[in-house]
């Protein structure tokens, strides 16, 4: 736990840096964009299939049919779970970008500044981070595809959305922040010696997709918190394996 919460800090503190704040914006603005846009086009639509596939359930279209008040419920139900799975689609969409474009430039002007220290191995890509992006975001979707039907009980839904959010956080942010410093064997390595405590980071962060304002930067302020967590694990263990990371090639003590 205290090394999430330097983490936070530490991302708190790269906010001020020169360059970084324009990448903590625009994605979430693009993203914003995007899904209004097509919430504003389908949304008629939308509701009134998941009314129709709802209705089409043996049990339940017969108690629709038989109360309107029922039928009133159930059709507010489905507009607030709408609304509430626009928001991590939002999420997701900023976060896909902040991992493919704008994390590899902030990583560049923090890791200068804080990890000057840490010999950069470049186990990692830009196009294997667009595929990890990419991988991630399917399986996202999938999971939240099949989480739908409990979205209409009160509190499961955003239960499911931040779990699935948090596992997101982790696989797309957790390749990024490693690719330039970390070498092939530790870039495997290390998210799955780390994966508790990076779902308990990534969890928190989708939580701040729900605060109002904050969640603005909230996609981008992960991959800070992301790529502090990550590469000072990767400085403690050179450490702890006895690897100076001072040197331009690793030296073991004696």
């Amino acid at each position: 736990m205290r090394d999430i919460l330097l983490a936070f800090g530490r991302a708190l503190r790269s906010l001020g840096r020169k360059g970084v704040l324009i990448h903590l914006l625009w994605p979430s603005f693009a993203a914003l964009f995007l899904w209004m846009t097509l919430a504003i086009i389908f949304w008629t639509t939308l509701v009134e299939g998941i009314a129709a596939w709802i209705e089409g359930w043996a049990f339940v279209g017969e108690w629709l049919s038989a109360s309107e008040i029922g039928a009133a419920t159930v059709l507010i139900l489905i507009k607030i779970a709408l609304a509430l799975a626009f928001l991590p689609l939002i999420y997701v969409t900023a976060a896909l970008l902040v991992a493919v474009f704008a994390l590899p430039m902030m990583l560049d002007r923090v890791a200068v500044r804080d990890y000057a220290d840490l010999e950069r191995r470049k186990g990692g890509s830009n196009l294997g981070s667009a595929w990890n992006a990419v991988v991630a975001g399917v399986l996202f979707l999938v999971g939240m595809v099949v989480s739908l039907p409990f979205w209409l009980i009160p509190g499961v839904g955003l239960l499911a959305a931040v779990v699935l959010t948090g596992w997101l956080n982790q696989r797309a942010f957790g390749y990024d922040a490693l690719m330039l410093h970390a070498d092939r064997e530790e870039l495997e390595r290390l998210p799955r010696t780390l994966r508790a405590p990076m779902l308990l980071l990534g969890g928190g962060c989708a939580l701040l997709a729900y605060i109002p304002v904050v969640n603005l930067i909230a996609p981008a302020f992960c991959g800070l918190a992301f790529v502090h967590f990550m590469l000072e694990s990767l400085r403690r263990e050179r450490r702890v394996r006895g690897v100076t990371v001072l040197d331009a090639a690793p030296t073991v003590r004696t």
